[in-house]
């Protein structure tokens, strides 16, 4: 009787765990379901990477490949390459795809902007990538360049929408200034910025920010059963990671909290050991006080614990550090991005000796900011609850600029 009340409560459990999961469709099963009929007659260039696939895990590049009324001449791969085999930052060759045999150009390597000869024999992009909710994620960024050289080149581009894993709603940071406009800022969108790729595209056509105000003939493949407060568990849907160190669908929320301090090379976010982003360290802090400190922080929603770890690589390589282990207790609540500005004033205000800004990665952090600001901010000794005001200015204003360009 305990054993068949046990497997009862087993079902139960798992069919409560589907129940709370939506069976969200993303562009490319979308596209799917419509027999490729926006793709009929057309030449496609298709730009995506491992994260292109259907729910049930079949590749975009082999579902278009396959279809027999889907033209596809042509790959282009992003950062860390069309089948994710190049390192984070390493330039990508142009090659031939081994599965399929089509041309893969790089869109990460001697140039980012797909050129004209890149483009010929094509009439049509397909875009079909998983961001990550950030600006500084260079995904959202090739897109940007792709559609410019569309509308310059008159060619289609198609989005397939897929979902934002740091929801629609959360919207954080002050839109970049384009005079620190580069590949890990090309928008002037907040940091996190709450939209979807396919919302995304549109706001970029629409508010004319390709360069002379062009934009291109676009066409976004919406997703169905997605809302804007989804987190990525309740979709249903598998997650592949788009770069190695976003291993979770999770990990994008984490990404949030600490890559731009992570960029100054000063203090551990984790890379280089199995938290990735979920860290904040360094072989001079003490790791019960840093912890205690981050939990009296007006940072609601997330817990601090101390921790000791020893990355890989990076600028503690092989080195113990000494902080404390991120836990987002309430993803709704968390201020994501504040916690690594949080971290660099208790650094700043603690350890004097080791100073966040030595020149070094300065050029860099402003770029991923996408302000100076907030480095002048900081080294005017400005108290953390101006510099946050600092941060967070513009974000009102981005949600109505934006609200037009929303699917969901």
């Amino acid at each position: 009787m305990r054993t068949m009340m046990s497997c009862a409560l087993t079902v139960a459990l798992m069919m409560t765990t589907v129940g709370c999961q939506q069976k969200v469709k993303t562009g490319i099963d979308v596209l799917a379901e419509r027999n490729f009929a926006p793709l009929v007659g057309k030449r496609v260039g298709l730009i995506t990477n491992p994260t292109g696939i259907t729910r049930d895990m079949r590749s975009t590049v082999d579902v278009l490949n396959a279809a027999d009324n889907v033209n596809l001449v042509a790959l282009y791969g992003p950062e860390h390459g069309v089948r994710g085999d190049q390192h984070a930052g390493d330039h990508v060759d142009d090659a031939s795809d081994p599965v399929t045999g089509l041309p893969v150009y790089s869109l990460y390597g001697k140039t980012r902007k797909p050129t004209p000869e890149m483009l010929a024999g094509i009439d049509m992009f397909v875009f079909d990538i998983q961001d990550i909710g950030s600006r500084s994620y260079t995904f959202i960024s090739t897109m940007a360049v792709a559609m410019e050289a569309a509308a310059e080149n008159n060619i289609e581009f198609v989005v397939l929408d897929r979902p934002n894993p740091c929801t629609g709603n959360r919207v954080e940071g002050r839109p970049l200034d384009l005079k620190y406009q580069s590949f890990v800022g090309h928008l002037p969108i907040p940091y996190v910025h709450g939209m979807t790729v396919g919302e995304l595209a549109q706001m970029i056509n629409g508010e004319g920010w390709l360069p002379g105000g062009k934009q291109c003939k676009l066409t976004v493949i919406p997703m169905k059963g997605w809302k804007r407060g989804m987190t990525f568990d309740k979709t249903g849907l598998p997650w592949v990671p788009p770069s190695p160190h976003v291993p979770r669908a999770d990990s994008s929320l984490f990404y949030a909290a600490t890559g731009i301090m992570g960029e100054l090379g000063v203090v551990s976010e984790g890379v280089g050991y199995p938290l990735p982003f979920e860290l904040i360290g360094a072989p001079f802090m003490d790791a019960e006080k840093f912890s205690a400190e981050m939990n009296n922080a007006d940072l609601p929603g997330v817990s601090f614990r101390p921790i000791h770890y020893k990355p890989y690589y990076g600028s503690a390589k092989e080195e113990i550090c000494h902080g404390a282990q991120i836990y987002i207790t309430d993803p709704a609540q968390a201020p994501l991005t504040d916690i690594q500005f949080c971290a660099m004033d208790y650094v700043r205000t603690h350890h004097p000796d080791h100073p966040l800004y030595t020149g070094k990665r300065d050029k860099m952090f402003d770029k991923v900011t996408g302000t100076n600001l907030m480095r002048e901010a900081f080294l005017a000794g400005k108290p953390i609850t101006e510099i946050r005001k600092i941060w967070h200015d513009g974000e009102t204003q981005f949600r109505k600029d934006r609200a037009k360009y929303l699917l969901y």
